[in-house]
């Protein structure tokens, strides 16, 4: 059951922003790769999602990369992402804020989507930093290059990596100019994203936590419901329209 509160705070709602984090995803069957079976249970993430051990195994590093992608490729966005992207059409401003790089949210139809950590499906040049979306694989164990000779490497931020400024700045604005947050899917200890909810209730908005376990965000959310987002979404969609 959706509170009653919540719908009426939401129908009254002029801008809505909404942070996503692994949950969401979770719920389509996209893995978090921790204690992989096969070739990578060898491999922690941290090994492999960095700077240096790409520049030390590129091959090893693309490998794991095609890997995941090839396993999302075969995912589906799932009622939760389908619920937000109905969102998007109901109120006159929102903001889609996600920490997932496997791009379900633009494939289920979201359009105004910010990625704080990139996207799986994109390559960037480590010399130029030109933007490439083609799907690219090991060609006989070489590393794919830029059309200046760079080494290409995966669009996602690593371990030891900041946050695209672009991306942060406008996910720190959507979260002091809403009056309404959603906070789906995400543990809430990851900085700067975690701090993205507490942005948004100093600044007056009513915060609402969607989630299967308790997390930081609970204690000063408005309202923190337990249950999968590809439940609980369709549900305030359905109530809401």
């Amino acid at each position: 059951m959706i509170p009653l509160e919540l719908i009426e705070q939401a129908k009254s709602a002029q801008v809505v922003t909404v942070l996503t984090g692994a949950g969401i995803s979770a719920e389509s069957g996209v893995p978090t790769f921790r204690g992989e079976n096969g070739l990578w249970k060898k491999f922690r993430p941290q090994e492999l999602a960095n700077f240096d051990a790409f520049m030390r195994n590129p091959e090893l590093v693309w490998e794991w990369y095609n890997y995941r992608r090839k396993i999302i490729e075969q995912i589906s966005p799932n009622p939760g992402h389908f619920a937000l992207v109905e969102m998007e059409s109901y109120f006159p401003q929102f903001n889609l804020i996600t920490q997932n790089v496997d791009g379900l949210h633009q494939r289920a139809g979201s359009r105004n989507v910010v990625e704080l950590h990139g996207n799986i499906g994109r390559n960037r040049c480590v010399k130029c930093n030109r933007i490439s979306t083609e799907n690219l694989s090991l060609n006989g164990q070489k590393v794919p290059t830029c059309e200046c000779g760079g080494l290409l490497r995966p669009d996602v931020v690593w371990f030891g990596e900041l946050l695209p400024e672009d991306a942060i700045q406008k996910a720190f604005q959507a979260s002091k100019s809403c009056d309404f947050f959603f906070s789906i899917g995400t543990s809430a200890v990851v900085y700067p994203a975690a701090s993205l909810p507490e942005i948004a209730k100093q600044n007056g908005a009513f915060v609402v936590e969607i989630n299967l376990e308790p997390t930081p965000i609970t204690s000063f959310a408005d309202i923190s419901i337990r249950g999968k987002s590809g439940i609980v979404l369709p549900q305030i969609v359905k109530a809401l329209t």
